[in-house]
């Protein structure tokens, strides 16, 4: 058994250290919105339409698909921590403007529309900025370690943040959580500025060129690997990881419960999140076998939440949802990191994240439309099927590699 430290090696440097406690605080911010803008779509500005918070979350995640020609040229052209320091204070902004709308009781549906596609074109250029400069923290060395310290943090703040985000939208309103969002954004900003730039690991940066969007996919289409984590990524993107859906529906149509038991059920996720990521820390290389076995176990939790009887036995599936979708998603972020040259990375990354994020604005609103006509339950079951066929296709794929091995 490794020992705890292994777990935690990544923090031995000092720019990681800096810049993991200013990613704590925004990520705590970032929950805290997540949270309070679903439910503000959900039963302020509609009544309990569940199509609704899948057009606004097909709006946030869709620029990250739209946007694909240029933001993974961006990430491995241009200097990260500036570009980074652009993307954070503009996100910033953005919450901070969404609060005063919300706070001064003038918000309207279009109005949270407009923002979530502002939010998801600067996401869409942050995204692969953020995931590869964890590289230039650490090295290739503790990479695997690194990313999954951060889903630790991130998670860790999914626990307070929707929590803390019930408790303020039933005390004093939605639009305070948009506010201390944009004020969270501080703590990011400070950090970058505060990295020691002799101890960054500097990767080469890619020329100006046309087509780097069409060169990042011929490269993934000549490794097996990639494309296999990228098709997966694709199932459980666009089906599975809709649960500001699945969460919100099943919270107020079946369990009936306000923002506080809402925000509970979101932390309680995290505790499995959590979990997941500090599995997936103890671990030296990410392997296509934990995808395998994340996809399925996602897949399961999934069923289980579909047919939990009560609130705390689907709070319990969330947890096993959780801990499985953690491993799953790490292991696919520095297992593509991992199989691609340095120069290629922001590209390569920003694919992943158009496939696993863009996915979204086809799913949302599919899942959305499921949950209102045939009910939550039904909608959660979409997401099991996505974890399944996901897991089925990678030991196809693996079955087939034995094969081609043993008639060579």
């Amino acid at each position: 058994m490794r020992p705890l430290g292994h777990r935690f090696r990544a923090l031995r440097s000092f720019n990681y250290r800096i810049w993991a406690g200013g990613a704590l605080v925004s990520n705590v911010g970032t929950w805290m919105q997540r949270t309070a803008q679903d439910w503000l779509v959900l039963t302020q500005l509609t009544d309990h339409d569940a199509s609704a918070v899948g057009i606004v979350m097909a709006l946030q995640f869709g620029p990250q698909l739209l946007l694909l020609p240029w933001t993974g040229a961006a990430a491995d052209r241009f200097d990260r921590r500036r570009l980074l320091m652009v993307t954070q204070a503009m996100l910033g902004l953005l919450s901070l403007a969404l609060g005063i709308v919300t706070v001064t009781g003038v918000v309207q549906l279009w109005q949270v529309q407009v923002f979530a596609f502002l939010f998801g074109c600067t996401t869409a250029f942050d995204a692969p900025a953020r995931q590869t400069f964890v590289n230039e923290l650490v090295g290739d060395a503790d990479l695997a370690n690194a990313v999954a310290l951060n889903s630790t943090s991130f998670n860790a703040a999914r626990m307070i943040g929707p929590a803390a985000a019930g408790l303020l939208i039933a005390s004093v309103g939605t639009g305070w959580s948009f506010v201390l969002n944009g004020a969270s954004f501080v703590a990011v900003l400070v950090s970058l500025t505060q990295l020691r730039r002799s101890e960054l690991h500097d990767s080469p940066r890619a020329p100006r060129m046309r087509g780097s969007l069409a060169d990042g996919i011929r490269y993934v289409a000549t490794r097996a690997e990639l494309k296999l984590t990228l098709a997966m990524l694709f199932l459980i993107g666009t089906f599975g990881l809709n649960f500001p859906i699945f969460t919100s529906t099943m919270a107020t149509q079946v369990f009936h419960t306000d923002a506080r038991g809402y925000g509970l059920l979101s932390s309680l996720m995290a505790f499995g999140t959590i979990s997941g990521a500090l599995i997936a820390a103890g671990r030296s290389r990410p392997r296509v076998s934990a995808l395998m076995s994340g996809a399925a176990i996602f897949g399961i939790g999934c069923m289980l939440a579909a047919m939990a009887p009560g609130y705390w036995a689907f709070a319990a599936a969330l947890v096993v949802i959780g801990a499985a979708g953690l491993v799953f998603m790490n292991t696919s972020n520095s297992l593509m990191q991992l199989a691609t040259e340095p120069a290629m990375r922001g590209r390569v990354m920003s694919l992943r994240i158009g496939i696993a994020q863009g996915g979204t604005p086809l799913g949302a609103p599919i899942v959305g439309w499921v949950a209102n006509q045939f009910g939550p339950r039904c909608a959660l079951m979409v997401g099991a099927a996505s974890g399944l066929s996901a897991a089925a296709l990678a030991a196809w794929v693996a079955a087939r590699g034995r094969r081609t091995r043993r008639s060579s």
